[in-house]
């Protein structure tokens, strides 16, 4: 049963750029998008702030322009442009529901969306606005995971919600592994020292330090978003104490 309020006041989703392929093998899905940006407008009728990190795997991935040769720096910043173009996509969805969003850059690039700064982003959720943060954290060799947990911080989040092609945390691929063990609750610890891999560890490690809990759920199932906010639903939750209620 779906709890009446949600337990969370501010939180931040982050989406991989994967996730908005859809059925696709590259790019956008427009109706992928539009069901994702229909599961933010129900937490947001629900009185949840919510902000977004989307990664850009879906269009470039600086770790696989690398492999290919090129230079880490160069093709890390192509891919931080890629998640500029998943922001738009994403706010565009959004602002067709009527709810009013904002893209902060951490690469200025004043013609498409606003420079990060950190008290108008601020402004802009206590004002009921949704935020997406692109660019990831405006450097190279930083994941959009740590961009994930370094803005949940700074935004002072209740939680820091991962949105993946599974529902939670396993011990092994479930795709190719049947006897894989799907966990429920986790500590930072735990996934730092199992190595489960659903978020980079610089991501983990500064979660840890801000004791923000992270959950992590399925992206493709619709309404998931809402229900694991209030308590229901199938995911992981990691967090200092592993008794913690999700």
């Amino acid at each position: 049963m779906v709890a009446s309020e949600p337990r969370y006041k501010r939180v931040l989703l982050k989406v991989s750029g994967e996730a908005l392929m859809g059925g696709q093998s590259f790019g956008i899905d427009l109706e992928t998008v539009n069901r994702i940006a229909s599961d933010i407008q129900d937490a947001h009728r629900d009185g949840i702030e919510v902000c977004l990190v989307i990664g850009g795997g879906n269009i470039f991935r600086g770790l696989s322009g690398a492999a290919q040769g090129m230079e880490r720096a160069t093709a890390d910043y192509m891919g931080m442009l890629a998640t500029v173009m998943n922001a738009l996509a994403m706010q565009n969805a959004l602002e067709r529901l009527d709810i009013q969003t904002r893209v902060l850059s951490a690469i200025p690039m004043t013609s498409v969306c606003e420079p990060y700064i950190r008290r108008r982003a601020l402004r802009h959720l206590e004002r009921g606005r949704v935020v997406i943060f692109a660019a990831g954290t405006g450097n190279p060799f930083f994941t959009t995971d740590t961009a994930a947990a370094l803005r949940a911080s700074e935004m002072g989040c209740d939680c820091l919600l991962k949105g993946t092609q599974v529902d939670g945390v396993y011990s092994a691929d479930p795709k190719t592994d049947p006897n894989a063990e799907r966990y429920k609750k986790l500590t930072y610890l735990d996934v730092l020292s199992k190595d489960l891999g659903v978020m980079d560890a610089p991501a983990v490690s500064l979660a840890r330090q801000n004791n923000i809990p992270m959950i992590v759920f399925s992206i493709h199932d619709r309404g998931a978003f809402v229900n694991v906010l209030n308590g229901a639903g199938t995911c992981t939750i990691i967090s200092a104490d592993p008794t913690e209620k999700g």
